[in-house]
């Protein structure tokens, strides 16, 4: 081969997260299923641990107990002093880092996928932190290939103030797997079929990788956050307009100045300013009210991976 190619050094821990919210009830279900019998979630010399993250908000089929789990795995909360005074998911938080990382450590797990699911229509979604990643993209790259002609969407989450620190992020490579629309506290059959694949694909990808495959290199197209839109509220700071119609369940497609946003109780409608067309997001999704985030705008642009091999090989 002439190409210029990275090597890269072999996985060998994977963690597959369910519960991660306790109301997102396919990747409970699927770690859930796998932890009694894991045989299609194996793959030669690799170990892959699935994982039930907040078991007590799964319990209670609540997003969580005192605050978002996916939302505190910065340095500052997982180093604070463990005691019973501090919030339940911070707590856990701690637990978890200990297990699965520490985070930014060489110790940490190699890969963590965590399983979400979201009550928008944004399909087979892979969220991706890091744009500069080549092992990932390549990965991603796989993934949408292999469900294609299914779609596949990848959420890119890089941003100076809108990236969060996720519970996946104590991993060297950390994918975010979002699959909907699916209601909160509900299982969907569809659903779980589309999750299932997209983690199937991921680990015989992980496994071509460790057999010494080379992937050329390669493109995919991600969509990058942009700005999260709150509803517009009035002078109580109370919902004052809801999606409109014309953009509810349109996640990924594109929105165009002037295209009609909100709605008023009263038939006015709100359109999208600015003077650039962003592909929505997250349009109308439950979690986020208390977030007030309407939608996120993304911009759409391609990603290009060198082509990797695996170092031992």
């Amino acid at each position: 081969m002439t190409s210029c190619h990275i090597a890269e050094e072999p996985i060998k821990k994977v963690a597959i997260f369910g519960g991660t919210h306790g109301n997102e009830l396919t990747g409970v279900f699927l770690v859930k299923h796998w932890l009694k019998n894991g045989a299609e979630i194996q793959r030669t010399g690799l170990e892959v641990k699935p994982f039930i993250t907040n078991p007590r908000a799964v319990k209670k089929c609540t997003r969580y107990i005192d605050c978002d789990l996916n939302r505190i795995f910065d340095l500052e909360n997982l180093g604070k002093k463990m005691s019973e005074d501090l919030p339940y998911e911070v707590r856990r938080a701690q637990e978890i880092n200990h297990l699965f990382g520490p985070k930014n450590s060489e110790d940490s797990y190699d890969i963590i996928f965590d399983l979400h699911n979201t009550t928008s229509n944004m399909g087979c979604t892979l969220v991706l932190e890091d744009s500069r990643n080549n092992f990932l993209i390549q990965m991603f790259h796989y993934i949408k290939t292999s469900l294609a002609p299914l779609p596949c969407y990848v959420y890119l989450i890089e941003h100076p103030s809108l990236k969060y620190a996720t519970t996946r992020s104590i991993a060297k490579y950390p994918v975010g797997i979002e699959v909907g629309p699916q209601p909160q506290g509900v299982l969907r059959a569809d659903i779980l079929d589309q999750m299932r694949k997209m983690i199937k694909h991921a680990l015989d990808f992980i496994h071509h990788f460790n057999e010494g495959k080379e992937f050329p290199s390669c493109a995919i197209e991600v969509y990058k956050i942009m700005e999260k839109v709150d509803y517009p509220r009035n002078e109580n700071g109370e919902i004052a307009a809801i999606i409109h119609p014309n953009l509810q369940d349109q996640d990924w497609k594109p929105l165009h100045p002037g295209d009609p946003v909100f709605l008023t109780l009263d038939g006015k409608t709100i359109p999208l300013g600015g003077d650039c067309t962003v592909h929505p997001v997250f349009v109308n999704e439950a979690a986020y009210y208390e977030k007030k985030e309407a939608f996120a705008k993304t911009t759409k642009l391609t990603l290009h991976a060198d082509s990797i091999r695996c170092s031992l090989h």
